[in-house]
């Protein structure tokens, strides 16, 4: 008996509207959509703009603008982190029911301060591995103190809760990535008990980024390689709250030309600098970066080339540099 044929895949491109698109979220997006139109699957676009001091009025617009100007056309309505608040209440409340996440009364300095007080020669061994996240539990790259567990048996007499935390559990959390392979994480040791609600509002974007991927039926996450840190802590959501995982693949990178991870303002792509020349000269760098070879003619037809051709197997684990 032959098995049934695997479902088209459903990715995803979700930036954040803080600027303009760039080279680098350039490559995430056409990588993204490549695997999902190469095997006739879906293709969504989701505005995390949760983190709403920094949102720019306009960026979302203009960054759908550039996108059609590509012709990376989506399915489905655009959906905004903002508008799916309720989402990430229910889910919240689950964790908070089952007691998978509870009040800390730590600032950044308390966290600083515990880090720095003297420890036993095993414990500084054990946090010289530990590339924990800030308060804040973003989804950049770690960075910061561990967080200690402080309040992981009750908030201290006198605090109030300024933020609501995952309680990691021990253990291994694995996945197998396309280009870097099988991959491996302990949380617990790595990160610790990390930040998915502040007291005060707005979700954290490992919570809100698990519950989006899960109600919008995402098969496959592709992204660049600097969310591979999060990917761990993301399957430790999916499992605590019982919603599938998709796949991941992390494509490599674009650096400016200095060879720093390039910035909003670095390689911008505005909408009105956009005619074809440039269309095509940023596409032709996008489809490079991936290891793919740009073909000639206008740009609809170098993308329309690229996704009849696209090969998974050429594209390399090394960063790429933006022209100067």
């Amino acid at each position: 008996m032959t098995s049934a044929p695997a479902s088209p895949p459903t990715g995803r491109f979700a930036p954040s509207p803080t600027g303009p698109l760039h080279l680098g979220s350039l490559v995430a997006a056409l990588g993204s959509w490549l695997f999902a139109r190469a095997k006739g699957g879906r293709w969504l676009v989701r505005m995390e703009d949760l983190d709403t001091p920094r949102v720019v009025p306009g960026a979302a617009d203009d960054i759908l603008r550039t996108l059609e100007r590509f012709g990376l056309t989506w399915d489905q309505e655009v959906v905004a982190q903002s508008s799916r608040i309720a989402l990430y209440d229910a889910a919240f409340e689950d964790l908070l029911r089952r007691k998978e996440i509870y009040a800390c009364a730590c600032s950044r300095a308390d966290i600083a301060r515990a880090a720095s007080a003297p420890v036993s020669e095993e414990e500084d061994s054990s946090n010289a591995r530990r590339a924990a996240v800030d308060a804040g539990g973003g989804g950049a790259a770690p960075q910061g103190a561990i967080y200690p567990g402080t309040c992981r048996n009750g908030l201290p007499p006198g605090r109030a809760a300024r933020a609501y935390r995952f309680r990691v559990p021990a253990g291994l959390f694995a996945f197998e990535d396309l280009l870097f392979g099988f991959l491996s994480e302990d949380v617990e040791t790595i990160v610790g008990d990390f930040v998915v609600k502040r007291a005060d509002g707005p979700y954290a974007y490992q919570l809100a980024v698990v519950v989006d991927d899960a109600a919008q039926g995402v098969t496959e996450v592709v992204r660049g390689s600097d969310l591979v840190d999060s990917t761990a802590r993301q399957i430790a959501l999916q499992r605590a709250l019982s919603l599938p995982g998709p796949s991941y693949i992390h494509l490599p990178l674009v650096l400016g030309p200095d060879g720093k991870k390039l910035g909003k303002r670095d390689g911008a792509l505005p909408l009105e600098t956009l005619d074809e020349a440039r269309v095509r000269g940023a596409l032709a760098f996008a489809l490079s970066a991936l290891g793919q070879e740009p073909a000639a003619g206008p740009p609809r037809e170098m993308l329309e080339t690229a996704r009849r051709r696209f090969d998974p197997s050429r594209i390399p684990r090394e960063p790429r540099r933006a022209p100067g």
